[in-house]
């Protein structure tokens, strides 16, 4: 039996301060980590964003016509 092991690359945090809001991604394997202002704009469209992001990576069987 096989198995697989993860290893964290990178985390990120989208953080709300006072209406403001911050981006945060730690890059765990050097242990940095680099911040951006992210407009509430952006903030809204997120979901968006990552299900165009999910389809462009893990594209749905195209269906055969008939």
């Amino acid at each position: 039996m096989e198995t697989s092991t993860q290893t964290l690359l990178f985390a990120a945090e989208l953080v709300e301060e006072n209406g403001t809001y911050t981006l945060v991604v730690e890059d765990v394997r050097r242990g940095s980590v680099q911040t951006t202002p992210v407009p509430k704009a952006m903030v809204d469209k997120l979901p968006t964003f990552l299900s165009a992001l999910s389809a462009k990576l893990n594209p749905a069987p195209s269906r055969r016509r008939w």
